[in-house]
């Protein structure tokens, strides 16, 4: 859902996908090819929210900021499940791990790539291709070329699912019964009613 809020209506590139059940308000800007995944909320009441191209935003993130900050996602970053990034920038080609917490004036350097459930305390530094993790957040070491081109190949798999939404997607009525060629694969599966 696409919420104005204050007179700021949110800017969103024609080809960027926004799944329906997000939640985007107010003074927000998403470029191209962005993916914004179910459950995310992109609350720009406070402060400005910039998601550059290529970026994604998965289900359940929460994207805000205290007030008068504006949040920066830059070209390509990724934003795995349920991470918070709470006024902070992320760098070009970062991996946010999920259910990571970013806070507040958190400098995220270029192709850094951050732990699942690591927490990054407001104001840190984080240099260009540092690999953080914990709780609190250490940096561990320094990012490889194979890994940055590990986390660049996912990211193009988000950059095309904006496409294959809109050309694939489309809300449906769930099947009551497995399809006869579907039974031969399934083994031993048993629907509830079947168990019965």
């Amino acid at each position: 859902m696409i919420y104005q809020f204050n007179n700021y209506k949110p800017v969103i590139h024609i080809s960027s996908f926004i799944h329906p059940q997000a939640t985007i308000t107010g003074n927000v800007i998403i470029g191209k090819k962005v993916y914004i995944g179910p459950g995310a909320a992109i609350r720009g009441d406070w402060g400005q929210i910039i998601i550059e191209d290529g970026c994604n935003v998965q289900e359940n993130c929460t994207i805000h900021m205290f007030p008068g900050v504006t949040v920066m996602l830059r070209e390509n970053a990724h934003i795995g499940h349920g991470a918070i990034i709470h006024g902070a920038t992320i760098g070009k080609n970062c991996l946010v791990g999920m259910n990571a917490v970013i806070m507040d004036n958190v400098q995220l350097g270029d192709e850094c790539i951050i732990g699942a459930l690591t927490f990054i305390k407001a104001d840190e530094i984080i240099p260009a291709r540092s690999v953080v993790v914990g709780n609190p957040g250490k940096i561990v070491k320094q990012v490889s070329d194979e890994m940055m081109e590990w986390k660049t190949e996912g990211t193009k798999l988000y950059q095309q699912l904006p496409q294959d939404m809109f050309n694939n997607w489309q809300e449906c009525e769930p099947l009551r019964e497995i399809p006869e060629e579907l039974q031969l694969q399934m083994g031993n599966y048993k629907t509830w009613n079947e168990s019965k």
